[in-house]
């Protein structure tokens, strides 16, 4: 913990900026242990198919992770002077919606930021609960604050809490058995040398007026950006969820994103990272906005695709993506947005990004003190209940072998084939395109978990089910096939389903 002579306002964060970027540096060299023949040893194209695909292999096994957006934002609840900013979108970006400078922005928000004992244990338990195998939050949003107790800024809660947030978040997963990633913000609305104006795509609070401190040395701010990196290395993340760039300003020229890469695989070797250090075709995308996706990727600019508040139609065959999505329409908290999404549309995206062979990063938003609000809770208790009875059809499952299934979804485990019934048949018979002998059919979530008799025929085969299903979401019926999946003849077939 720092002691209070340490601690600045956000006014004097300017002048000690400039005096730490050199510590910074040092910092991360020592941190990291970089030198070119240890970078080459973990580059990305050092790595077999088969390293690969165990370095990845927890994360396509997890399928649902819960991801968290919680900051100094979240204290102003989407309110500022008194009055909502607006009923819908992102309210962590609160301070360049109402155009803030940083001082002023840290002067309201501060205050508003207190963290309750116990917060992170409560947010694991929920994710545990809720069948998430892995947990992903904010380090530093785009407002600048870092969650963490730094040595290179006294813009963070070491500074201004006393307190050491990531750690206790860090733990607080792990102790349920969560893997961890980090949010980490690139772009960066507080420091002194960000040069936001290198940039007409990236937001920023005073984006297009002149630097309030002069022209600015974007390379110390880069500096800056990868000695915090180096700091949040030594928590030993799984995952590094990095946020965002620019179609004119991204990569190399923006963050030394090759250089950043490199040094934060030297220190955890089998850590997973996103793509979103970069914003060309090469690393899935085609432009700016939520839904440029392109099923394109090449691994040295991240492990996997991003899309954002949307599922891919057809999902992305071959490669390695994660849907994340808010539970209404704000990422970070606001007293405002009741724009809720029903028990079924969540377990249904669950099951439809899974069909797809993707993972689904769900998002909460705590409030300021670190509760989790009550329909938040809602929903996750939900998903758990019926993740309780049909985890088996989503952990470790592949895409659905079926083109399109016009009653729900299916998922796949080898030999086993898992159908997300979601419009239970009116006269109790399931037509499924498969030429397999069906060696055993069970209804999950029944008692004992019902035999279901199965008969060839309607193109495929036919199931008969009870009159009512167990669940009016979405059923599973679990298939053992007597070998690969033969699927019937009929439309074209792909890697993923679509309704």
């Amino acid at each position: 913990m720092k002691t209070n002579s340490r601690r600045r306002t956000a006014s004097n964060f300017v002048r000690h900026a400039r005096r730490i970027v050199p510590i910074a540096c040092c910092l991360l060299a020592l941190m990291l242990g970089v030198n070119t023949i240890d970078a080459a040893e973990r580059s990305p194209a050092m790595e077999t198919t088969a390293q690969r695909d165990a370095r990845m292999q927890w994360w396509r096994d997890a399928r649902f992770g819960m991801f968290v957006h919680w900051g100094l934002y979240s204290g102003l609840a989407g309110t500022w002077n008194g009055k909502a900013v607006a009923t819908k979108g992102g309210m962590e970006w609160i301070q360049q919606r109402v155009g803030a400078d940083t001082g002023t922005y840290a002067q309201r928000a501060t205050p508003l930021f207190k963290p309750a004992p116990g917060f992170a244990r409560e947010w694991a338990a929920l994710a545990r609960a809720a069948g998430c195998r892995y947990l992903v939050f904010t380090t530093k949003h785009h407002d600048g604050f870092a969650l963490h107790d730094s040595k290179v800024s006294d813009y963070d809660a070491g500074s201004v809490l006393g307190r050491d947030l990531v750690r206790e978040i860090t733990d607080a997963a792990r102790a349920e058995g969560l893997r961890v990633g980090f949010y980490h913000s690139v772009i960066d609305w507080h420091h002194d040398q960000y040069a936001y104006n290198r940039s007409t795509k990236l937001p920023h609070p005073l984006r297009g007026k002149p630097y309030p401190n002069g022209e600015r040395d974007h390379a110390k701010y880069v500096d800056y950006l990868h000695a915090e990196v180096a700091e949040l290395a030594s928590y030993r993340p799984d995952v590094l969820w990095w946020d965002y760039s620019a179609v004119d300003f991204q990569g190399d020229e923006a963050w030394r994103a090759t250089d950043l890469m490199r040094a934060v695989r030297v220190r955890l070797p089998r850590v997973i990272m996103n793509n979103r250090l970069y914003r060309i075709p090469e690393a899935g995308w085609s432009g700016m906005g939520t839904t440029a996706v392109v099923a394109k990727l090449d691994t040295k600019y991240g492990d996997f695709l991003t899309p954002e508040q949307h599922i891919p139609a057809t999902g992305m065959p071959g490669l390695d993506w994660e849907t994340c999505m808010t539970l209404n329409t704000t990422w970070g908290y606001s007293e405002h947005d009741h724009a809720w999404k029903s028990d079924e549309t969540l377990i249904r995206n669950l099951i439809d990004i899974a069909s797809k062979g993707g993972n689904y990063l769900l998002n909460i938003g705590p409030k300021g003190d670190g509760s989790v609000p009550p329909e938040t809770l809602k929903s996750f208790q939900a998903i758990g209940a019926w993740m309780k009875t049909n985890g088996e059809a989503i952990y470790g499952t592949t895409a659905s072998p079926f083109a399109k299934l016009d009653w729900g979804r299916a998922t796949r485990k080898g030999r086993v084939i898992y159908l997300h019934v979601f419009d239970w048949p009116k006269d109790t018979r399931l037509v499924v395109p498969l030429n397999n002998r069906i060696t055993r059919a069970d209804l999950l979530g029944s008692r004992s978990n019902t035999r279901l008799t199965v008969m060839p025929g309607g193109g495929g085969v036919s199931i008969q089910l009870p009159t009512i299903s167990p669940d009016p979401i979405a059923s599973v019926i679990k298939l053992q096939l007597d070998g690969e999946p033969r699927v019937a003849a009929g439309p074209a077939r792909t890697a993923a389903v679509e309704k």
